[in-house]
């Protein structure tokens, strides 16, 4: 794990895992011991106990006592994500309106500009990486710690399911246009109408990501 060189090990770690995890790099059901983990990823026990027990606390894998047996995301799990993620993002860009500084509109306008370069491109990759960013700077821009705390982690556990999300012409065309309506409206100031768009928003990207799951696994 030659790449793992700043700051905490441990956190390097828990984030490749939970990636993996997400990802189906390791399937549901398959068991993660500290002996395999060391000789796949070049480092020591020490930040493997330390990420096993952050994914552990996450739910994404239960000890087993002979090792810890990953339990992923499951169609229940996605479809409460998703829940809680209507119910509160659209909170969140309320607040981020009414908050909104100088810098936070430059921001979310090198993101919409940025999503519209890579959907000319129809690069899908970045796209979903423009998206996460979009989301997750709503989630700063409201300047609430718990909308914050509450959100973000669901963000990266619904990654894999945008992924497949962009692999639809039809749902990259209409989440572009659903970003640059929320963009509008929090950039004119309308918090309110901001809610309502980005609650809507989560409503199709629920659907869509459900359907995803079904059809993909």
């Amino acid at each position: 794990m030659k790449q793992f060189k700043s700051t905490s090990l441990a956190d390097q770690v828990f984030d490749k895992l939970e990636n993996d995890i997400i990802h189906g790099i390791y399937p549901r059901g398959e068991i993660l011991t500290e002996l395999k983990l060391v000789e796949q990823l070049g480092v020591s026990r020490t930040p493997i106990r330390e990420a096993l027990r952050r994914l552990e606390q996450e739910r994404l894998i239960e000890d087993t006592g002979k090792g810890s047996v990953v339990l992923g995301i499951t169609e229940e799990d996605l479809r409460d994500i998703m829940t809680i993620r209507e119910r509160i993002e659209g909170v969140a860009a309320y607040y981020a309106t009414i908050n909104m500084t100088e810098e936070g509109r430059k921001e979310l306008t090198h993101l919409v500009e940025l999503q519209d370069f890579y959907y000319q491109k129809r690069n899908c990759e970045e796209l979903r990486k423009v998206d996460d960013q979009f989301h997750d700077a709503i989630c700063y821009l409201s300047k609430r710690t718990v909308i914050m705390d509450t959100l973000v982690p669901l963000h990266r556990k619904t990654r894999r399911y945008r992924r497949i999300s962009m692999n639809d012409s039809a749902r990259v065309d209409r989440t572009r246009e659903e970003h640059n309506e929320i963009y509008k409206a929090m950039i004119s100031g309308d918090a309110e109408l901001a809610q309502e768009l980005t609650t809507k928003h989560i409503t199709n990207a629920k659907i869509h990501m459900l359907e995803g799951m079904k059809q993909n696994g």
